[in-house]
């Protein structure tokens, strides 16, 4: 095992989620105003561009546009930004890393090419291994595993093959397999690295276990209940039922719902094609819900 390229707890991340208009472009005061409650809310960080920010739907022109808007209110400061890679070439791949860290990124979070799925771990080693080489001693790298979306998974074993091959650079993994002996298998492997869960759900018990936190969506909704789970690795009764309650719909838009919910705003629910956007009638239904789940909490 190489030496450690984590740098203490990573904490509550959120993936944080791209307010769009109704043409698809990203509605830039929207989304300034979203990241600065989203810190005041408790997040430590913000991963843009992740699966909760629709990254696969946004090219490096609206990409560049969002950092601009995050530069100028003053939100790319102290290493409180992470960007999201996911494409399926190389070339692309190193562009939108380049445009991050152009914009102060401190760390990329990069999943494996999806369109091609018969793939071997020694193919993957090689894609990573030329994209993350041009990166290497610049940034930090966090693997991204999330098999439900890509139908490509990053093996333990493949883990351990890139960080030996990109000390330092490869600081940790996010699994979102929502599998708890996935999870199991990269603290007992790689602990030394930062291990994030994407699954609220298993957060505190990965926290517990040695993991170091979490970059995830309902993070966008309810920063205050995650507090406990992400830093301190304390269960809260309340998290599964929210997630349950999102899962009831396509998680996404369902998300974003909750956020237009909450926010009073229904222009949140918007969502980027191909994506389709729920209906303000079932806004208005998953916000009740989410409002009576969350009184139990203050009841309790």
């Amino acid at each position: 095992m190489s030496a450690s390229a984590s740098s203490g707890p990573f904490g509550l991340g959120c993936a944080i989620a791209t307010p769009v208009t109704a043409t698809g472009a990203i509605d830039l005061p929207r989304f300034t105003a979203h990241a600065q409650a989203c810190l005041d809310g408790g997040c430590d960080s913000l991963t843009l561009f992740g699966t909760t920010g629709e990254g696969p739907s946004f090219g490096i022109a609206p990409r560049q546009a969002a950092f601009a808007a995050f530069a100028a209110a003053g939100l790319n400061a102290q290493g409180r930004l992470l960007c999201g890679v996911m494409t399926l070439t190389e070339e692309d791949a190193l562009a939108q890393a380049e445009t991050a860290l152009a914009a102060g990124c401190s760390g990329l979070l990069i999943a494996p090419p999806c369109y091609f799925r018969q793939v071997s771990d020694d193919s993957l080693f090689a894609w990573f291994s030329r994209v993350i080489a041009p990166l290497a001693g610049r940034t930090r790298v966090f693997l991204y595993h999330i098999p439900s979306m890509t139908g490509v998974g990053i093996s333990p074993a493949l883990v351990g093959r890139l960080r030996a091959a990109f000390p330092g650079t490869v600081a940790g993994v996010k699994d979102s397999s929502g599998s708890w002996d996935n999870t199991a298998a990269l603290l007992a492997d790689h602990r030394d690295l930062q291990i994030l869960v994407g699954d609220e759900r298993q957060l505190a018990r990965a926290v517990r276990e040695g993991g170091s936190g979490t970059i995830c969506g309902m993070a966008n909704i309810v920063p205050e209940l995650l507090q406990g789970p992400a830093k301190r690795g304390e269960d809260s009764p309340h998290i599964a039922p929210l997630i349950e309650l999102a899962f009831t719909h396509p998680i996404i838009p369902a998300l974003k719902a909750m956020i237009a919910h909450r926010k009073q705003d229904m222009a949140w629910r918007l969502t980027r094609e191909p994506l389709p956007a729920l209906s303000e009638q079932v806004v208005r239904e998953l916000g009740t819900a989410a409002d009576a789940l969350l009184a139990r909490k203050l009841a309790a």
